[in-house]
């Protein structure tokens, strides 16, 4: 009878511990400590020794065991990261004040952030200038020679291909920035007030999309 209750109550084996742990880990969203490990194993399991072996076990495999804190965990082998890095377009849609704001540069440049703001009437917010310099669409032009030498902004080669122009000369009119999803049909600020309504308005030739 006690053989029988001793085989009853005896910890697994090590070869189903490590089957246990090795499971854990796996579905376990965040590594687990320890104490975590031994609280869900069955009495008389040894998490620690199991750890060990899992981790000679998985040496120079695709992932490893790791100690993350006081835990532990799976993760790649850091010389395959390589394999999962993934590459992808990222659509960002301008804002209306950015694109305001890259239009004013584009149509007037060189010009100071004072300029574009007495242009559109209201303050330019450092986010909207940092984001059109990160795309690498604006770029910082030479300062004014005007009491504290104000920087100038000025578009760049990247927006002009972008665009597919060969200058700042060959920027769109009011009905092709709208057909290419560069501004709506609300009404421009006072300052960005086209030249004319429509393209079909201007005189031939005409690609002047701002009054000067």
């Amino acid at each position: 009878m006690s053989e029988i209750r001793d085989r009853q109550f005896a910890p697994p084996s090590l070869a189903e511990q490590e089957r246990m742990v090795e499971a854990m880990l796996f579905a376990s969203p965040t590594p687990l400590s320890l104490r975590d490990l031994t609280a869900r194993m069955p009495p008389g399991a040894d998490p620690a020794e199991v750890l060990a072996l899992l981790r000679r076990r998985y040496e120079g495999r695709g992932v490893r065991l790791v100690r993350v804190g006081e835990g532990h965990a799976f993760r790649t082998a850091p010389d395959l990261a390589w394999l999962m890095q993934t590459e992808r377009v990222e659509t960002r849609k301008l804002s209306r004040a950015a694109i305001e704001t890259l239009a004013i540069i584009a149509y007037h440049q060189p010009v100071t952030r004072a300029e574009i703001e007495e242009i559109r009437g209201v303050a330019v917010s450092r986010g909207t200038v940092d984001q059109l310099l990160e795309l690498e669409w604006i770029r910082f032009g030479q300062r004014r020679m005007t009491p504290g030498r104000p920087v100038t902004y000025v578009v760049t080669d990247t927006f002009l291909d972008h665009f597919g122009l060969e200058s700042a000369r060959d920027l769109p009119g009011l009905r092709e920035l709208r057909e290419a999803g560069l501004l709506d049909n609300r009404p421009l600020p006072s300052g960005l007030r086209p030249a004319h309504d429509t393209a079909e308005d201007a005189p031939e030739g005409q690609t002047e999309l701002f009054e000067d």
